[in-house]
């Protein structure tokens, strides 16, 4: 709902500039060939384009949410490029030809990507029974856009190879020079294992400090002359939209509610439509007939002098000015200074030609009538009523159906989250039917955040089904799932320390990052039940890591992006990807070690 803001145009070139030499950079390291690179790109583009499509059949347009298919689909579809084209690398090096190493990564590769993709599918269209709309959408265009980033992975990629032919690998393609690391993994597993369990541990201590922001003015560059001005009209009470509304039946409700929100404290005050009436008129009233007697003469004289010569007018121009020189001479404060400025406007226009004092006096002195007719009117007031109020004035206090609106003003800094959040907590404690931008805001958090809840639930459940069908074993399914929720646990604990918010930005990082860490996680198990092991001086490692490694270098420079909802998804996809590569580079090798073992 973000990515549309203004703000996101700031450093919009030199962000697209290095995503792309990042992504083009990386990919060049992982296969070392600049035809598989063209044939990645190509795919990942075509499978784009035809999950856009398919987006846009279903649903006519994208919305702010569901547009985020994009870093979804190229996150996870340039990972299953990669595994797909480094397993061919690895396949080449052994001296077969073009075709017979493109089958046999396929029969390698094929079992693991297949796991990989339903299992992110299935994560993805987990969001669609959701209440969130903008969630679902975003669901089942990313669970679709799986599918053909499997599809076409298996397909459009090996025959992109076919033709463009790339040349035969001279060296293995796995990190042989880890092979020590993998030597301490397996001897020093239960280490291993008792530092995750500790260090998890520490960072489930830090959940209950997570927070969901969900004030969307967070989010937009506060430099920016339109974001400052609205802040400063925030932060005055007559102005701030952070205020509450409740409608009620009678003029007599409405004192009544108000009566009962003035003895909260988060209540400032209240204000309804008859508070424009003024209270204690008969007394006010009599107040100002004795103030207009005193002003009548003035305001109203018998005897009104004829208009002056121009040489009065030359007179009592000097007259005035000669004055104010001499009260300009008592002192130097500004009102003498500005006295002074008066004298010099003055004696200007003395020796002005009679056209000039003409069009002054048609500039002042119809200027100066309104304001005696405003004081006239002032001293000639009369009882108020309801029925006298402007029409436009009652139309946004009286509702067609004869309800008043009474509007409920928050206590202490009006722009401050927590205090909104308890303020509209409190009056909607008295006043359930209460609407406003405190309580929108907080409403509209809630319902994302419960269906982010209930999509990772629906995921978890649908993933365990999934893992269960694939693998056929209960100890290989957690082994599966638990490194996930370790990378779950540590990047939320992460966020806490770095004192990161979650917010409807960059929470829709969440789904890219649990389906990248599902993929990873079922390359390993499938290799280790096929019983591979040294995975860390693998292809399979060269793939993981250089899979993270494009999807991090590409959009970790959103961290770069001067708006704050842009560049906390930067941050948090950066973090996440990190706790991913150790979990499944480190954490993950020893538990099937250890698992192995027994």
């Amino acid at each position: 709902m973000l990515f549309v803001q203004r703000g996101l145009a700031d450093r919009a070139e030199l962000m697209i500039v290095l995503m792309m030499t990042a992504i083009l950079v990386t990919l060049w390291f992982a296969v070392r060939s600049l035809k598989i690179v063209v044939a990645i790109l190509l795919t990942l583009f075509a499978g784009l384009t035809l999950t856009a499509a398919v987006g846009l059949y279903a649903f006519g347009k994208f919305n702010v949410i569901s547009v985020a298919f994009i870093p979804l689909f190229v996150g996870i579809g340039i990972d299953f490029a990669i595994q797909y084209c480094v397993r061919y690398r690895s396949e080449r090096y052994r001296s077969r030809g073009l075709e017979d190493a493109l089958t046999q990564a396929g029969r390698q590769i094929g079992p693991p990507l297949t796991l990989a993709a339903a299992a992110t599918a299935v994560c993805f269209l987990s969001f669609v029974p959701t209440d969130y709309s903008g969630l679902a959408e975003l669901g089942f265009i990313a669970g679709i856009g799986m599918i053909i980033a499997f599809l076409s992975s298996g397909t459009m990629l090996p025959a992109l190879l076919t033709v463009l032919n790339p040349q035969g690998e001279r060296t293995d393609v796995g990190f042989r020079w880890l092979a020590p690391l993998d030597a301490f993994l397996a001897r020093r597993r239960r280490m291993v294992l008792i530092s995750a369990g500790v260090l998890s541990v520490i960072a489930v201590s830090f959940l209950p400090f997570l927070t969901f922001n969900a004030d969307p003015f967070d989010l937009r560059n506060q430099r920016t002359e339109s974001m400052a001005t609205l802040l400063d009209l925030m932060r005055d009470p007559e102005t701030s939209p952070n205020t509450v509304d409740v409608l009620v039946p009678s003029p007599a409700a409405a004192d009544a509610l108000a009566r009962r929100l003035a003895s909260v404290s988060e209540v400032d005050k209240t204000l309804m439509l008859q508070n424009f009436i003024p209270d204690r008129q008969p007394e006010k009233l009599a107040v100002i007939s004795d103030a207009g007697l005193l002003m009548d003469t003035t305001l109203n004289p018998f005897d009104v002098k004829p208009t002056p010569t121009v040489a009065e007018e030359k007179q009592s121009i000097g007259a005035t000015k000669e004055m104010l020189r001499k009260i300009a001479a008592r002192g130097t404060t500004q009102a003498f200074q500005a006295a002074r400025r008066l004298a010099d406007a003055l004696e200007a226009l003395e020796k002005a030609d009679s056209a000039t004092r003409l069009r002054s006096t048609a500039a002042l002195v119809p200027g100066l009538h309104t304001v005696l007719g405003q004081l006239r009117a002032a001293f000639s007031p009369q009882i108020v009523t309801l029925e006298m109020l402007p029409e436009t004035l009652k139309r946004e206090w009286l509702a067609a159906d004869g309800r008043f609106r009474l509007q409920v003003f928050p206590s202490g800094n009006y722009n401050d989250n927590a205090a909104l959040e308890k303020f509209a907590g409190a009056v909607r404690a008295i006043a359930p039917e209460a609407t406003g931008a405190p309580i929108s805001t907080r409403e509209s958090g809630r319902t994302i955040v419960r269906a982010f809840l209930e999509a990772g639930i629906l995921s978890f459940l649908a993933i365990a089904v999934l893992l269960a069908v694939f693998l056929r074993r209960l100890r290989d399914v957690v082994l599966t799932i638990t490194p996930l929720l370790l990378i779950g646990v540590l990047t939320f604990a992460t966020c806490v320390a770095a004192r990161l918010q979650l917010n409807f930005a960059n929470i829709i990082v969440l789904p890219l990052l649990f389906g990248i860490g599902i993929a990873f996680n079922s390359y390993f198990i499938m290799s280790w039940r096929a019983g591979g092991d040294n995975f860390l001086q693998s292809s399979l490692s060269r793939a993981v890591i250089f899979s993270a490694l494009t999807t991090a270098s590409g959009f970790g420079t959103l961290w770069l992006s001067e708006h704050p909802g842009t560049a906390s998804m930067g941050e948090l996809l950066t973090i996440s990807l990190a706790w991913t590569l150790v979990t499944t580079l480190f954490f993950l090798p020893a538990l099937l070690q250890s698992a192995r073992v027994r």
